[in-house]
């Protein structure tokens, strides 16, 4: 067993601590959480979450405590802003390892890490900047444990509400309610099922309200002591806006997590189809019906939700994950081979997922064949940036489509063999995208404006963006509070030093028109950049 857990941190450590700052933080949300963290290092203000020094009342501030002790430890930067979901990834597959162990077997255990580790994904999370791989695992366990209070409370009952409890509330200091809700209608749904003719047990349910009031106290509590009720009241408000209106645009159809679900969990989410027909057996100790009944909750809230973000259903990663391994499991006491229809589909999604991989680097080799069907400005602009490939890049694609085909031919033969050839083929060619091709993507998106802020971030100038929304020039531009308030009293026209503006091509009409005395310096991507000398005649 010990030996297992060491051969687990190594495998997780190689797969998600290198490389974490070889390609700048994403817009927005990697970077605004980021910047966030880097502005309590600078104000000192561990308890009021801001951005551009402003309160940012979107998030409470654990996982920025995170962020923020990694920069105090490593100095600013991508590597320390991704480092806490990178530990995340090393404690949730030994914590599912531990609990796929206890219910089943150290070949369950495996098969359940193995799947989560080598889904894109799941996996892509661990080695970015945004807040939900540690939510996931705090709910996972608040989960966890409720259902070892309801379902097998014969021991440790008390203590398994309490971890319930601390765990609940971890997570709410993490994203906000939410981190209660999904627990509340886990268990409603438990309640549903049984019919609502069980006894409550009103002890427990004191353990778990006490632990978890205690631990959301840390923060909710002191901020209201020390500053009043007037953050949380915008903090709760935004909570609610969030769930009754697509905020920031971000409105997609009833079904949208459900396609980002199967598409974005491959291979496990297709594994896991045939656990979810009526004649699938589950497990006996009730374990894989908790992992339906949480895997449902997700999917149904955030699809009912109107602001649908790619990561918001990234809850039910875990338990879908328990129910593809529990299918392996199956069918390997069954002596028997996958369905070939989930053989087939594997194969399919598999080689589009290799071709995509393999077609990208070759698009942006011959770019100048098709880049004139493009029709918007900002696009032809950013696909004019020159990034330089080896012309290898095409093979990454190539091998994984030859990972599918070995595995799927395994897979009929020998299933365990099969998912350690899909898993980890998928595990190393996720880790070799994000190295080799992802940092040229990123550089058509966003590394011309990226590196404007960068190269000018030591001078004695403010930022601006125009006809975009950025958080870049906060944190690539290394604002400090006094930028940050002059900015905010001023404005670009009065502001008491030259303002560094990057504008999108497409809003150039409208910003020339605003500001007719700006300097153009130099165009790159799809951004025009422009230094603008306050008038301060006028101040």
């Amino acid at each position: 067993m010990r030996r297992d857990h060491i051969a687990l941190f190594f495998l997780s450590a190689l797969f998600f601590l290198p490389f974490l700052g070889h390609v700048h933080l994403f817009d927005w949300d990697e970077i605004n959480f980021a910047e966030s963290a880097r502005e309590m290092l600078l104000t000192g203000n561990w308890f009021q979450v801001q951005i551009n020094f402003q309160p940012f009342w979107e998030k409470p501030p654990l996982f920025f405590w995170m962020q923020a002790s990694g920069m105090r430890i490593l100095g600013v930067g991508e590597y320390a802003a991704r480092l806490p979901n990178a530990i995340a990834g090393i404690l949730t597959l030994q914590v599912i390892f531990i609990i796929g162990k206890r219910w089943h077997d150290r070949t369950m255990a495996w098969t359940w890490v193995l799947l989560y580790l080598g889904s894109f994904l799941p996996h892509l999370y661990f080695r970015s900047g945004i807040i939900d791989p540690w939510f996931n695992l705090f709910i996972f366990l608040s989960v966890y444990h409720l259902f070892l209070v309801l379902e097998h409370g014969e021991q440790h009952r008390s203590r398994n509400a309490l971890l319930a409890g601390c765990f609940s509330g971890l997570a709410i200091l993490t994203k906000g309610p939410v981190g209660l809700l999904l627990l509340m209608l886990t268990f409603l749904v438990w309640l549903s099922f049984k019919r609502f003719r069980v006894r409550v047990p009103w002890k427990e349910v004191g353990l778990f309200a006490v632990a978890c009031f205690g631990v959301t106290t840390l923060w909710f509590g002191y901020e209201t002591l020390t500053n009043g009720p007037w953050f949380l009241q915008e903090f709760f408000a935004y909570q609610l806006d969030l769930l009754l209106h697509p905020v920031a645009g971000h409105k997609q159809p009833f079904f949208y997590h459900f396609v980002v679900v199967l598409i974005g969990c491959f291979p496990l989410s297709i594994i896991a189809l045939p656990a979810f027909s009526r004649h699938f057996k589950g497990d006996d100790h009730r374990f894989s019906t908790w992992m339906k009944y949480l895997f449902w909750v997700v999917m149904i809230l955030f699809s009912i939700v109107t602001t649908k973000i790619v990561h918001y259903s990234s809850m039910a990663y875990l338990p879908l994950a328990y129910l593809a391994a529990l299918v392996i499991q199956r069918t390997v006491q069954s002596k028997t081979a996958l369905p070939l229809w989930i053989r087939n589909w594997i194969l399919i999604q598999g080689a589009i997922l290799g071709a995509a991989i393999a077609l990208v680097p070759i698009a942006i080799s011959f770019k100048d064949v098709w880049i004139g069907w493009v029709l918007d400005p900002f696009v032809v602009g950013n696909l004019a940036v020159n990034v330089p490939l080896g012309g290898w890049e095409w093979l990454i694609g190539v091998a994984y489509i030859s990972v599918i085909l070995i595995a799927v031919v395994s897979l009929r033969t020998d299933p365990m063999r099969g998912l350690r050839i899909l898993t980890l083929g998928s595990a190393l060619t996720i880790f070799t995208t994000l190295l080799v091709i992802v940092p040229k993507i990123e550089r058509f998106s966003q590394g011309a404006a990226i590196e404007f802020f960068e190269h000018h971030s030591k001078e004695p100038v403010y930022f601006e963006t125009f006809g975009y929304k950025s958080y870049a020039h906060y944190f690539y531009g290394r604002i400090t509070l006094e930028n940050a308030h002059t900015m905010s009293e001023h404005g670009l026209r009065r502001a008491d030093r030259p303002v560094m503006i990057s504008v999108r091509v497409n809003r150039l009409d409208k910003f020339k028109e605003e500001y007719p005395r700006a300097t153009f310096l130099y165009e790159a991507g799809g951004f025009h950049f422009y230094r603008l000398i306050p008038d301060q005649s006028k101040t």
